[in-house]
């Protein structure tokens, strides 16, 4: 269950990626841990990281770092961390390391809607776009993904046969401010 949290947090924390800026790290050597897996103090760590995410951001990648040391391989941590980087303009460290959670974390949405965030920041749109639909194929209906995914199309005038009915869910199912927003994409459309 504590799994879902972090889970549900990283979703979260999407959602306030999207309205925030960005800045700059080092590098990590992925040969620095001891090949010894603690996924369960990784997932501690993770946890304690996602509750210093935006308010002690230097911590919150100390904190991670940890997590990773502890097991390399624990896909939240590198979300994460991804996260951090995204919000500091590193998009070649954020996209880094939201392809080791996508890798990670293969069934999960979030490491693909971050890849896809960063890709788009970094003009990279049909990427971008292969990121977010990918994050509906292994997540059939999930709304961030379908949100996401609308928002680049339209954004970036690549509106294919699909994005009505993507905007159609964002109606049914979104929040009051995407249902506006998507009624209005789909009444500009229709016209």
């Amino acid at each position: 269950m504590r799994m879902y949290g972090v889970m549900i947090s990283c979703v979260l924390v999407l959602s306030m990626v999207m309205q925030q800026g960005c800045a700059s790290s080092q590098p990590r050597d992925r040969n620095t841990t001891t090949g010894v897996r603690n996924q369960q103090l990784a997932a501690e760590l993770t946890n304690k990281a996602v509750d210093l995410l935006f308010d002690d951001p230097i911590e919150a990648e100390r904190v991670l770092r940890q997590a990773l040391q502890a097991d390399l391989y624990y896909g939240p941590a590198h979300n994460n961390l991804g996260v951090l980087h995204l919000n500091r303009g590193e998009l070649y460290e954020a996209a880094e390391e939201f392809d080791w959670a996508r890798r990670l974390m293969p069934g999960h949405p979030d490491p693909r809607i971050n890849l896809g965030l960063a890709l788009e920041r970094g003009g990279k749109i049909e990427d971008a776009l292969d990121a977010y639909a990918s994050a509906i194929e292994v997540y059939p209906n999930h709304l961030p993904a379908t949100q996401a995914l609308a928002r680049c199309q339209i954004r970036h005038g690549h509106q294919d046969e699909w994005t009505d009915e993507l905007l159609e869910t964002i109606v049914y199912r979104g929040l009051a401010e995407w249902k506006s927003w998507a009624r209005f994409q789909l009444g500009t459309s229709r016209k």
